[in-house]
This record gives structure tokens, C-alpha cells and sequence, in this order.
């Protein structure tokens, strides 16, 4: 059964397993960091992603109570560190698993209208799924630590 939840102790040793080849985690943050980050930062809650008892991917969303560096909206909430497990990678979960964020953040942000993430403009396999699965880019950039970053939004108010 394929479900999306907030990370629990008990996920740890399957996010030690993880695997995701070194030309992808450039693009991105592997899920053991994020779980350090998060423990850290109370504005940062980790997700994982299940399918038949397995782990297959790993994100989080980011509410930061400091102001939001991609977009002027205070209620967006920002998708980070996006990934599917490289042994489960061209079977359709990443775009499900976007596919189901408007439910998810209706469900435990539910004050919140947007969801905005970034990704590098190299990224080009990134950019069409995110396109796929509803994110529009509106033209804004982001200068970041290794290159522009296109910014993505999905409009939580439209899908309702």
C-alpha cells in the first residue's frame, strides 16, 4: 500500500539503507540528513514514503516562521530535499507521490494556500515532473549556493 507520512524513530534503519546514485544527491539532500536537520529545527518536518512495507522516498516541508526566501506569500509552505530511492526510481512514485502533496498539506498545514519548491535549472528531468504534476514556474529565480534555481508553485486554493 503506497502511503506519505511524517517521519517516525522507527524509520531510521531504512533510511541508513537508503540509496540514491551521487548524480542525483547533488541535486538534493540525502534523507538521513534531512532527519539531522530536522531534529534541529522545529520548522522542519520530514515525510516518507511507503509502498508494500518498503521505503521508496523521502522529502520534507518546510514552514520557516522567518519570512519565505522563494516567495512574498507567508502562508506557502517550501517542498525541500526530494527523493525516490534509486531501486525504486521509473515506476511512477515520485509523480504520485506530488501527485499527493495538496492533500497532505491540507491535512497537517491546513492554513496554508501554496507549496513552492526549487530546483536547479540543470535539473531538466526534475523540471518536467514537477510541470507534470501541476507546479508552475511564474518566471521567479533564486541565486543558489551552486547556480540559479528555478521557483515552483502549486496553488493549494485551486485543487481544492
Amino acid at each position: 500500500m503506497f502511503i506519505i507520512r511524517p517521519y517516525e524513530k522507527s524509520d531510521y534503519p531504512s533510511i541508513m539503507a537508503y540509496d540514491l546514485p551521487l548524480e542525483q544527491a547533488i541535486y538534493t539532500s540525502m534523507p538521513v540528513d534531512i532527519i539531522e536537520v530536522s531534529q534541529n529545527n522545529s520548522d522542519q518536518q520530514p515525510y516518507v514514503i511507503f509502498d508494500q512495507g518498503h521505503l521508496i522516498g523521502c522529502f520534507a516541508l518546510f514552514t520557516p516562521q522567518t519570512g519565505n526566501p522563494y516567495t512574498p506569500n507567508e502562508q506557502a509552505i517550501i517542498f525541500k530535499s526530494f527523493s525516490i530511492d534509486s531501486r525504486h526510481q521509473k515506476k511512477g512514485y515520485a509523480l504520485k507521490a506530488l501527485q499527493s502533496l495538496p492533500d497532505i498539506a491540507r491535512e497537517y498545514y491546513p492554513m496554508r494556500d501554496e507549496i513552492v519548491l526549487t530546483v536547479h535549472h540543470t535539473n531538466t528531468p526534475a523540471i518536467q515532473l514537477y510541470k507534470k504534476a501541476g507546479f508552475v514556474d511564474q518566471g521567479l529565480r533564486f541565486a543558489g549556493e551552486y547556480g540559479e534555481e528555478l521557483i515552483f508553485h502549486l496553488d493549494l486554493t485551486v485543487s481544492k
